[in-house]
């Protein structure tokens, strides 16, 4: 199992930027699935992005396309969302997640990922 930790969440200013790092404990990083998902006050669990292993393509929803990247850094057992252009409507809690390499079809599924870390706070204020 891969365990998970996230940090790097905080208070930012509409337009502004945050990286978000999640680091992972345990053997074979590079053959597991990682994700990022977040979760606003009385809101469902929401993906954000997802990448299966380095070289393969990163899927992202469609209302952070264009505005986050995800990376892997497979040597530092680590992943990133760079967060651009953020917005109120970014404010949520971001979780990284983990699982053995998931089907395409359910990345985007929070039930689908067994490893979890416990969040970080993402506020987007003036």
């Amino acid at each position: 199992q891969v365990q998970v930790a996230e940090s790097g969440g905080g208070l930012v200013p509409p337009g502004g930027s945050l990286r978000l790092s999640c680091t992972a404990s345990g053997d074979s990083f590079n053959t597991y699935t990682m994700g990022w998902f977040r979760q606003a006050p009385g809101k469902e669990r929401e993906f954000v992005a997802a990448n299966r292993r380095s070289g393969d393509n990163t899927y992202y929803s469609d209302s952070v396309k264009g505005r986050f990247t995800m990376s892997r850094n497979n040597a530092e057992n680590a992943v990133y969302l760079q967060m651009n252009s953020l917005k109120p409507e970014d404010t949520a809690v971001y979780y990284c997640a983990s699982n053995r390499r998931l089907i395409l079809s359910a990345l985007g599924t929070a039930s689908a990922y067994s490893n979890w870390g416990r969040g970080t706070q993402v506020t987007v204020s003036s």
